[in-house]
């Protein structure tokens, strides 16, 4: 009984450290979120075609985003293992090299906006809804070195153990974003009456605001001080860039390799009509809200794990990596238990329409099913992150999402190779076993990393006299 007791104590205290890392994460992503709401919100007021302008960017802007932000995260487990050893002294050189890289991102991420327009025209957009996506993405691509540059120095704090920042400045910028949106769209104060287009300008000043917020907090606070960060410039360093490039560039890519695998299912559904293109984005947009808490919980797992095994503390290391999975697998009970228990309350937020409401009701019982397997593929790969475990992950989930989940959804969904085309539940079914597979596969990798991690740490330990 004590025992069980004191495995409940620890938990606990685990649980604890990790929600404190986690929560205001949760808040930074609800607010980029709310960000992307206003917008759309804001400019479907204005008309329809500014709203499906700025869906539109959005989901090519989207994509780089992610990929940019997934490679920045290299910062995080580096600043962590730093922070976890005491070595406070090397931080600020690997953040000021960290910063390098955000700006070659963002002009890599500048020159592919400006030449979104092929993208329009592969994807066989009219023309004026080509033309005013370009002008929505041009005005947001002010914003793109800011925003480079923010997720630059928020993976810093974060690799510190300071999540709350991020946040706080974020709901600030939501804040900011809809009186700007007001007065740019519609032209107020003087300005000229730009439309869905303001949004994107109005996106722009709000990374700048978030950037110039986050880089006063880091040059003026306490703890930032100690480390120096800009009390000096460094010139790029090769050797530095190239190891967080390594790190980071296959974390950015197992975030656009399973970001964009949705993306395609949900342009094979375009193909099935109107209804079933809505039940599916009512579907799915419930499951990304959903997504938010073991996302914000693995990202806190990579901070845990990284300044356990930085202060060497190896088993430490080990137990918030189970621990972290056991707690998504509560909160993937709860979210499961609203899909599946609770479908048509979902439904009825979304829309009054019996079709729609009928279909997405029965994909959330897909995305019920793979709330599990989905939260222990996260929290293992937020525990890989604070390994430094990169690249076997990303070939793990591109094999999943584009060896798995792409052919056997559209085998069962779009073919009768194997039985009747069974429409938007073929593709979902192809979902669920992607995501399942990844978690077996992330989860005996994180066991092989942790394995190998305390076997590593028994041959350094002394020798008793």
């Amino acid at each position: 009984m004590r025992t069980n007791l004191s495995a409940f104590a620890r938990y606990r205290a685990e649980l604890r450290e990790l929600l404190y890392l986690a929560g205001p994460i949760m808040g930074a992503q609800l607010a980029t979120t709310g960000m992307t709401f206003v917008d759309t919100s804001m400019a479907g007021q204005y008309s329809a075609m500014d709203l499906a302008a700025i869906a539109l960017g959005s989901s090519i802007w989207m994509p780089v985003y992610l990929l940019i932000r997934g490679i920045l995260m290299a910062i995080t487990p580096t600043v962590a293992h730093l922070y976890g050893a005491r070595q406070t002294g090397e931080i600020g050189g690997q953040v000021r090299q960290g910063l390098w890289v955000a700006l070659l991102m963002s002009l890599l991420a500048l020159v592919f906006i400006y030449k979104s327009d092929v993208v329009l025209q592969w994807l066989q957009v009219e023309p004026e809804m080509a033309a005013k996506t370009l002008e929505y993405l041009k005005a947001l691509a002010w914003g793109i070195p800011a925003i480079c540059l923010f997720q630059a120095l928020t993976c810093y704090c974060e690799g510190m153990g300071k999540t709350k920042p991020s946040m706080v400045f974020s709901f600030i910028a939501l804040a900011l974003n809809i009186p700007l949106n007001y007065v740019l769209i519609y032209g107020k104060f003087g300005f000229p009456e730009l439309g869905g287009v303001g949004c994107g300008y109005a996106t722009a000043v709000c990374f700048w605001v978030m950037f110039l917020m986050m880089a006063g907090y880091t040059m003026l606070g306490q703890q930032h001080r100690k480390i120096g960060l800009f009390d000096h410039w460094d010139l790029p360093s090769l050797s530095i860039i190239s190891s967080q490039l390594k790190l980071g560039v296959p974390i950015g890519l197992a975030i656009f390799f399973e970001a964009s695998i949705f993306s395609v299912v949900a342009l094979l559904i375009g193909k099935l009509g109107a209804i079933v293109v809505a039940g599916h984005q009512i579907a799915l947009n419930f499951t990304s809200l959903a997504f938010m808490v073991p996302m914000s919980l693995a990202m806190g797992l990579t901070i845990r794990v990284g300044q356990a095994l930085g202060a060497g503390k190896t088993e430490q290391a080990a137990y918030s990596s189970y621990a972290g999975i056991a707690t998504t697998l509560v909160s993937a009970t709860v979210s499961a238990s609203v899909m599946m228990f609770l479908p048509g309350v979902v439904t009825s937020i979304y829309t009054q329409n019996p079709e729609v409401a009928i279909l997405a009701a029965q994909l959330l019982v897909y995305a019920a099913l793979f709330q599990y397997a989905d939260g222990i593929q996260i929290a293992a790969n937020g525990a890989l992150r604070g390994y430094k475990d990169t690249r076997v992950p990303m070939a793990m989930i591109l094999f999943a999402c584009w060896g798995v989940a792409l052919p056997l959804g559209y085998i069962l969904g779009l073919t009768d190779w194997i039985v009747e085309p069974m429409g938007p539940h073929g593709l979902w079914i192809g979902l669920v076993t992607a995501l399942t597979m990844g978690a077996f596969l992330l989860t005996l990798r994180l066991r092989a990393i942790i394995r190998r991690n305390r076997m590593l740490a028994s041959e350094i330990m002394p020798m008793p006299a």
